[in-house]
């Protein structure tokens, strides 16, 4: 007689434990923080790429206040000298990003210039897929179904071991960066949907022994089920934890933004040590347009420049307190960068090169790079001078160890100066 997997579990391990904890995600965390009570510490650094869905406009964002061709382009959109918050003599951040010129004077905040690729199509789709993947459509090979975070998990993971691991945390789907072909990479919304109350995750409810072993000497199916339950309790301990700091002392310290709430999840995990080093977040996906904002711009892009800038803030305080920003970088990326001139909807349209930005305790804070060209430009748009591929170079090789050749194509040369 067959039996479906979920009444497998519910029979072996109870139908209230692993089941209400997500089925793909507990023997990944169990195996996780078992490693951790063994003494296995994490190889301690933490990646959290976070993309800006719909094409930031860069422009408005590291400002160029005093160049004339952005002030005579942008009639309605400009940020004058009286209002940028400014960095150096001619750029600035958009007003509604105090938070980040704070982290720009910490030195916790790297801006990365003119990022983007050649004969981008400035098509939203096509333009994801390439970021999502690392490989420009035309050269992806047939059939190839991961993306750049994802190879680099499946480079450096042993599904049996506590490795290089990843996590979204949202409410979309989890985006293709983090598809891999040799291990799970499980989308949560928050911990409090994880940690299930009453007898769910009681001791009693956790069966303590492993079974027998099978006939080859190896515990069985059922015995690693039993063995993952019991070994649950210790993540059960880790997140409650940290999920009772969170509730009882930075609840309030992170503002009402859906970025700042998932980044305030990601700290909890952080915090737990279940070695996990990649996670990925995303903001504008949910709202009407995000950051593609062909029409009345000014009040819907500061607004989210604004949850991006105070909700990283927070997370950064909050990592620093428990003197974990050292170890973790932070990310951002959108698919493109927007035209030079704004439409005529007072908006702007889909353009080129954009800036990339770097957050951690370990950045080399500052600039990044020239500031493109507003007068040397192609279809309206800002010319690229440092490809993407060289700024995920950067992460995987000089953040995580990882050999970029792993994961990218050859002769994408690390970025000097930007990690300290």
């Amino acid at each position: 007689m067959q039996i479906s997997r979920r009444a497998f579990i519910e029979e072996t391990v109870g139908a209230t434990g692993l089941v209400a904890f997500g089925s793909s995600i507990p023997a990944f965390l169990v195996r996780s923080s078992a490693a951790m009570e063994a003494g296995q510490r994490s190889p301690g650094t933490v990646l959290v790429v976070i993309q800006l869905s719909g094409g930031n406009d860069g422009l408005n964002t590291v400002v160029p206040y005093q160049d004339d061709a952005y002030q005579r382009s942008r009639p309605t959109l400009r940020i004058g000298p009286d209002q940028a918050l400014k960095l150096d003599s001619g750029l600035g951040l958009h007003p509604a990003m105090a938070a980040f010129r704070k982290l720009y004077q910490d030195g916790r905040l790297s801006i990365i210039q003119g990022v983007g690729y050649p004969k981008s199509s400035r098509d939203h789709e096509a333009a994801m897929e390439d970021w999502h993947t690392g490989v420009l459509r035309d050269q992806v090979p047939p059939g190839a179904r991961t993306g750049w975070l994802g190879r680099a998990i499946d480079a450096a993971c042993d599904p049996t071991k506590t490795d290089l691991r990843g996590v979204f945390v949202g409410e979309i789907k989890a985006p293709f960066s983090v598809q891999t072909e040799r291990v799970v990479v499980p989308s949560i919304k928050s911990l409090d949907a994880w940690l299930p109350t009453g007898s769910a995750w009681s001791d009693a409810s956790l069966p303590r022994d492993s079974g027998p072993p099978s006939a080859t000497g190896s515990p069985s199916l059922l015995g690693s089920l039993r063995t993952a339950a019991a070994d649950a309790r210790l993540v059960r301990r880790r997140l409650i934890a940290a999920n009772q700091a969170l509730h009882t002392d930075r609840s309030s310290d992170y503002p009402p933004f859906t970025l700042a709430q998932n980044l305030g999840t990601i700290a909890q995990l952080i915090r737990a040590d279940l070695g996990i080093r990649i996670y990925f977040a995303e903001m504008g996906g949910g709202g009407i347009g995000g950051f593609d904002t062909h029409a009345n711009q000014a009040a819907n892009h500061g607004a989210l420049l604004r949850e991006l800038a105070e909700s990283i803030l927070a997370f950064v305080e909050d990592l620093n307190r428990d003197r974990l920003l050292d170890s973790v970088l932070v990310m951002t990326f959108s698919e493109f960068g927007r035209t030079l001139a704004e439409n005529g909807r007072r908006g702007t349209d889909h353009g080129a090169a954009a800036p990339m930005f770097m957050i951690g305790g370990k950045v080399k804070g500052g600039l990044w790079g020239a500031h493109p060209s507003l007068t040397d430009i192609e279809a309206d748009s800002l010319k690229v001078h440092t490809d993407f591929r060289r700024v995920y170079a950067t992460v995987l090789e000089r953040w995580l160890g990882l050999k970029s050749e792993k994961v990218l194509a050859p002769g994408f040369a690390p970025l000097d100066g930007v990690l300290a």
